[in-house]
């Protein structure tokens, strides 16, 4: 699963999903579900939950950590799945890098290695009006 935000203009309002990738074997592709978790206030930036109309009813065990302190459903979950895309964008981050040390590596080795042949084809040209003369 993962977390997907989506900006809807005609309420200038960005909505957050968890959005789920599945298999749909009849139609032979794969399809997602999504579930809105919330939106995001523009002045903040904080993820507001949002849940079925009507009045609003107690937390629900499962989408609120209770050891998070926090008077908000769900912000618990929110504040986890944030901190698990944190350690990805970490982890992606940290194998750029490696990647950019690489791609500098090997150009400067095809760098070297096309002086090589043009080195190469000059000493080849020497050679070959060293035989003209002698010859």
């Amino acid at each position: 699963m993962s977390i997907v935000r989506q900006y809807h203009k005609d309420t200038d309002t960005t909505y957050v999903y968890e959005s789920e990738s599945y298999y749909d074997p009849e139609k032979k592709q794969s399809r997602s579900r999504r579930r809105v978790i919330g939106k995001i206030d523009k002045e903040t930036g904080e993820i507001i939950p949002t849940g079925k109309r009507g009045p609003r009813k107690k937390r629900d065990a499962c989408n609120d950590d209770p050891s998070s302190g926090t008077d908000r459903p769900g912000e618990g979950f929110l504040n986890a799945k944030v901190e698990e895309q944190e350690k990805q964008i970490k982890l992606l981050t940290s194998r750029i890098d490696m990647l950019e040390k690489e791609n500098r590596s090997l150009r400067e080795k095809s760098n070297e290695a096309m002086h090589l042949r043009k080195e190469n084809q000059r000493l080849a040209g020497i050679i070959a009006r060293i035989r003209e003369l002698t010859g």
